[in-house]
């Protein structure tokens, strides 16, 4: 069967939009009227709409879905493959639980391939902006193992602790930047509006006036001047630093660059690493080869002299090399994980070392960003009352002058 999308009229005369799966079109529409429903559209969920280029499926279309839905619907299938439940119908269930009409769509797509005989992998692997290249991989080797139910229960976990520390991360960032905004406007709302009506007493007066209230009278008229073309010839240099970006040449001198700062530099290397390891020992947990899992694990990673290095370290692997020794020689991985990798190999529990290395880092690098997060604040709090104090020191400076000259 295939996953069609159609939209009809319902009894009240509104378009309601949907997915129906059915053997053809007309059988859909038949199965549409059924339902008191006047069909007005009904096509091919993955084919092209009007406009679009051939061979442009749905697949391209489909956007990324949050780390919490996959997580969900990766928890959904695994319970329903562990309850003995034919993959198709565990598919055809969680589509109908699902309320995105997109996701649905996409779900009976998979399943649709599934049915004619392809296997789960094959056919979530249509779907690159979901289910990326690890997460297929797992799911291959799931099911030449005969595990699909387990290795579901751990991608489930791993997507989501990846979300997890997403959030974290995300979470300790707002405030920082709310409060840069805040400062921002402030001062720029003083500068624009307030200091002018306060100093212009002073702006046309015969008396030689403070250095500083001379420079806040300059800065306040360039604020009123220029401001606005400030802020937008800064969202232009944002935009367009992001548009050379794309070019991956100018993108690796960018990370490069990045790796030579200090404190962004191990900020990047300990979360690109963290990902590193916790990718690779989920793979390998899940069966899939350690050379392949070195090669997806290697491609989660962010920056791409990291993503270089770890190509080198699976080069140094496929030569015959111990990925300890590899993970040394390059240079850019923490030497605590090069020893709890060395210490797994010999002891074969490589997949645990690898976990218990990943979750180091991630705890290491909370703790640096909450010490970061609690210098951070006060730190632009005292700078903001610094920047207050300025100005009101250059108000009042003319003032004292004046009372000075009439004692």
């Amino acid at each position: 069967m295939t996953a069609y999308r159609y939209r009809a009229l319902n009894p009240q005369g509104k378009i309601v939009k949907g997915v129906q799966e059915g053997d053809s079109e007309r059988q859909v529409r038949a199965a549409l009227r059924g339902r008191d429903l006047r069909p007005v559209d009904v096509a091919v969920a993955n084919r092209p709409q009007q406009g679009e280029r051939q061979g442009f499926r749905l697949a391209h279309l489909f956007t990324r879905v949050s780390a919490g839905d996959l997580a969900l619907l990766t928890r959904q299938l695994a319970t329903l493959v562990d309850s003995n439940m034919p993959i198709d119908e565990a598919l055809q269930a969680a589509a109908q639980q699902n309320r995105s009409g997109r996701m649905k769509g996409m779900l009976l797509q998979v399943r649709s391939r599934v049915a004619e005989g392809h296997s789960l992998a094959y056919a979530m692997a249509e779907f690159p902006q979901v289910f990326n290249e690890m997460y297929c991989a797992m799911v291959r080797a799931g099911e030449h193992a005969g595990y699909l139910g387990p290795v579901l229960e751990q991608l489930a976990d791993y997507t989501e602790q990846r979300q997890y520390t997403s959030q974290k991360l995300s979470n300790a960032m707002i405030y920082p930047f709310i409060l840069c905004g805040v400062a921002v406007a402030v001062i720029g709302l003083l500068m624009a509006f307030v200091v002018p009506k306060l100093v212009g007493i002073f702006a046309h007066s015969q008396q030689e006036l403070p250095m500083l209230t001379r420079v806040l009278i300059a800065s306040s008229e360039f604020v009123q001047h220029y401001g606005v073309w400030v802020v937008v010839g800064v969202v232009a240099l944002v935009v367009l630093f992001r548009r050379l970006l794309r070019d991956p040449g100018r993108r690796r001198r960018w990370h490069q660059l990045l790796l030579q700062v200090p404190g962004i530099s191990g900020l990047l290397t300990a979360v690109d690493t963290a990902r590193f390891a916790s990718t690779l020992s989920i793979l390998m947990a899940s069966g899939v080869p350690l050379l392949e899992s070195l090669r997806i694990a290697g491609e989660v990673l962010t920056n791409l002299v990291l993503r270089e290095h770890s190509a080198e370290v699976a080069e140094r692997v496929q030569e015959g090399g111990s990925l300890n020794r590899a993970m040394q020689q390059s240079g850019r991985f923490p030497p605590m994980m090069v020893h709890m990798v060395a210490s797994g190999e010999a002891s074969g529990e490589l997949e645990t070392m690898l976990a218990r290395s990943a979750a180091n880092q991630e705890r290491e690098l909370e703790m640096t960003l909450t010490r970061s997060m609690a210098l951070f604040e006060p730190l632009m709090v005292v700078m903001m009352g610094g920047l207050v104090l300025l100005i009101v020191l250059a108000i009042l400076l003319p003032i004292f002058d004046l009372n000075t000259m009439v004692n």
